[in-house]
């Protein structure tokens, strides 16, 4: 019996993030959470210093090191300076499950267009027979 794996896709830039996963029955790939540096929904963080553009990448390598068990492997899609901050912010049982990054900003492609981008990402679905 195939043991289903749950991937998470990280779309994001310097101002947005969307956590993306595919459809376990079909592999469609649907946004379940999306957060915009603009509208005060990322808190504090611990550098009072930290300039806008970092502000979301700390932010999002948080919640990736929050909730590191609802994932078993991690994709990130981000431009190199967004990335990199995430990456720099990851702990290591999330660093453990990052298998790939794209130096690439999808944060504002719709989930009906993402496919020809990040399908080497998602598996095969598996049918019982």
């Amino acid at each position: 019996m195939p043991v289903h794996v749950k991937p998470l896709i990280v779309l994001a830039d310097s101002e947005h993030a969307r956590f993306v996963r595919p459809e376990r029955a079909d592999n469609t790939l649907h946004s379940f959470s999306q957060v915009d540096a603009g509208v005060g929904h990322l808190g504090e963080t611990k550098d009072t210093h930290a300039k806008p553009f970092r502000v979301l990448p700390i932010w999002v390598a948080t919640q990736l090191n929050k909730n590191v068990e609802s994932y078993d492997e991690l994709y990130i899609a981000a431009p190199s300076r967004t990335l990199n901050e995430v990456r720099l912010h990851l702990g290591k049982p999330a660093q453990a499950k990052l298998k790939e990054v794209l130096d690439k900003d999808l944060s504002k492609v719709p989930d009906h267009e993402l496919w020809p981008h990040i399908r080497h990402w998602v598996r095969p679905v598996h049918r019982a027979h």
